[in-house]
């Protein structure tokens, strides 16, 4: 036997939330002032309402019709003018109790007002608050005057309890301001996270093909002399260089433009996914790093690669990172060791991927050169590019350690946990 679902239930208020949402204050503030009009002429809400003055009752006519009217309507403009708003209904409120009229639901047009004027008011919220302070002393004198059988006590807690409406709404304030102080904080933090993000990127992509290039064209340019029929084969690695650099480059301006449109709500959500698979497919992978190793060799540094282990699909930052590490300890090889022997190794473990590039020094022994600063650049323990490296690697909860090695040279070695991608 089974049981079907009943068809109602929280779900169906969903979506008629979500459509009041989405409709601007002042609609919402009409409906509000609306709806509080109509129930203040309801028979059965009549004994719930702010009652003060407690004179004798007079019989409704078309003054008290206005005044009711007159409590409840100027909330339209409660959220863009609370202190005008305030006053009307204050105002209206006052006449209404010293004429003394039966109390009605609308006389609760009083707290909305008050709460609100505490929540919007920005400007002379000090002023304000004297004025309302002051117009009820004025009103509790009046009624004093017309025979109310209240006393100061009476008159103080009613006070009270309109002050306290009154911070309720300057609490919602703070909090209101707090809540958009934080989230611009959050949206500078994140905007100088993703500027440090690009500029290691761009460090990453410039400088290694640029020193590439650089050798190449160094090489070339001795071989024109030396031996001219090898010089070609130099000039055709500076140009797959160059080819190299521009298709990073392309895949980094294409991340940018993703990342701006994503962050101004110019694409569909379908749009968006579609870029960011796009990007990931030209993005730098591990399974590249061979490109990194020939480009090395192209440039005259003898190169080892061995890998181990069972390559497996991993996220997009997983691919970059590990590319990322490969290609600035290549970079940092032909810079300050170049000619010098340079060992890659990747392991394929289970849980992570360990890198590890070696690279001689000049002697074989101490490996002076590796680390010996170039004229227009930092060394390679103090450089940009390391630091980069480490900041990347332990946003994936890696770890990258760099140095001079005790027996000579110097090594890289990067731990960067795994996440396979899951089909």
């Amino acid at each position: 036997m089974t049981y079907r679902q009943p068809s109602w239930g929280p779900s169906l208020l969903r979506a008629p939330l979500a459509c009041w949402r989405e409709e601007g204050a002042s609609f919402q503030d009409g409906v509000l002032a609306l709806v509080l009009a109509l129930l203040a002429f309801a028979p059965t809400l009549s004994n719930i309402g702010a009652q003060l003055g407690d004179l004798p009752e007079r019989p409704a006519g078309v003054l008290s019709i206005v005044l009711t009217l007159a409590q409840t309507l100027p909330l339209v403009a409660r959220r863009r003018s609370p202190a005008a708003c305030l006053a009307v209904v204050a105002a209206a409120f006052a006449g209404h109790q010293a004429l003394g009229f039966a109390t009605t639901f609308g006389s609760v047009g009083l707290y909305v007002a008050l709460y609100s004027a505490g929540a919007h008011q920005v400007r002379f919220r000090g002023s304000t608050a004297a004025a309302a302070s002051a117009g009820y002393v004025a009103l509790a004198f009046v009624l004093n005057r017309l025979g109310s059988p209240l006393g100061p006590a009476d008159f103080s807690a009613f006070c009270l309890t309109l002050a306290a409406i009154w911070l309720v709404g300057s609490s919602v304030r703070v909090r209101r301001a707090q809540e958009v102080e934080r989230r611009r904080l959050a949206a500078e933090v994140a905007t100088a996270a993703e500027r440090a993000r690009i500029a290691r990127e761009l460090h990453d992509v410039v400088t290694h093909h640029v020193t590439a290039m650089v050798v190449q064209s160094d090489a070339a340019q001795f071989l024109i002399t030396s031996a001219p029929e090898r010089a070609g084969e130099g000039l055709v690695a500076v140009s797959d260089t160059g080819r190299r650099a521009l298709r990073e480059l392309r895949y980094l301006l294409g991340v940018l433009e993703a990342t701006g449109e994503n962050a101004t709500g110019g694409n569909a959500v379908g749009g968006n996914a579609a870029g960011e698979a796009a990007h990931a497919e030209r993005a730098p992978t591990l399974g590249r790093a061979t490109d990194l190793v020939e480009g090395a060799r192209r440039s005259g540094q003898p190169v080892e690669f061995s890998e181990q282990g069972e390559q497996r699909p991993q996220p997009v930052d997983v691919e970059l990172a590990a590319y990322r590490v490969v290609q600035e300890a290549l970079t940092n090889a032909m810079k300050y060791a170049a000619g010098q022997p340079t060992r890659v190794s990747v392991h394929h473990g289970g849980e992570r991927i360990e890198i590890t590039v070696i690279t001689d020094g000049a002697d074989g022994a101490d490996g002076s050169s590796q680390a010996a600063p170039v004229p227009h650049g930092p060394g390679p323990q103090g450089g940009r590019g390391l630091a980069g490296l480490r900041a990347r690697v332990r946003m994936l909860d890696g770890q990258l350690d760099a140095g001079p090695r005790p027996e000579g040279g110097f090594e890289v070695r990067a731990t960067i946990p795994t996440k396979p991608v899951q089909e």
